[in-house]
């Protein structure tokens, strides 16, 4: 079997964070998306709201009580994640964040590897 391209993993990182999502979140996004930018990777989910979530949403208070209780989620289940994406990458990662858009429903998670991860080979391209 050949060298795995970055596409490879930016769509198997996309399907563990959707199953973490499904898992630790109670629902699955929409649309979630993977980028490897050097050693950086950076995953943009839409639709993760529930529809109970985006009737809280419709206020501040509520948008308040979404961002903390996602927060809290995203600490406790932070190291099981962070796991998750290094074996996929085969890099050691030293960071994780994620911060999440109440305005246009959208969830952010960077992490940072020790490895420059944008050197992988290009979906066709042999390394």
């Amino acid at each position: 079997m050949g060298a795995v391209s970055k596409g490879q993993i930016e769509a198997r990182i996309s399907e563990a964070v959707s199953k973490f999502e499904i898992e630790y979140m109670g629902r699955g996004p929409k649309q979630i998306r993977t980028m490897i930018i050097e050693d950086m990777i950076i995953i943009r989910i839409k639709g993760f709201l529930s529809p109970s979530e985006q009737k809280l949403a419709e206020n501040e208070q509520g948008r308040d009580l979404i961002r903390q209780m996602r927060a809290m989620l995203f600490e406790t289940a932070r190291d099981q994640l962070s796991v998750t994406i290094s074996q996929i990458t085969g890099s050691v990662l030293t960071g994780l964040y994620s911060d999440v858009n109440m305005t246009n429903g959208e969830n952010i998670i960077v992490a940072t590897a020790a490895d420059d991860l944008g050197k992988l080979p290009e979906a066709g391209h042999k390394r």
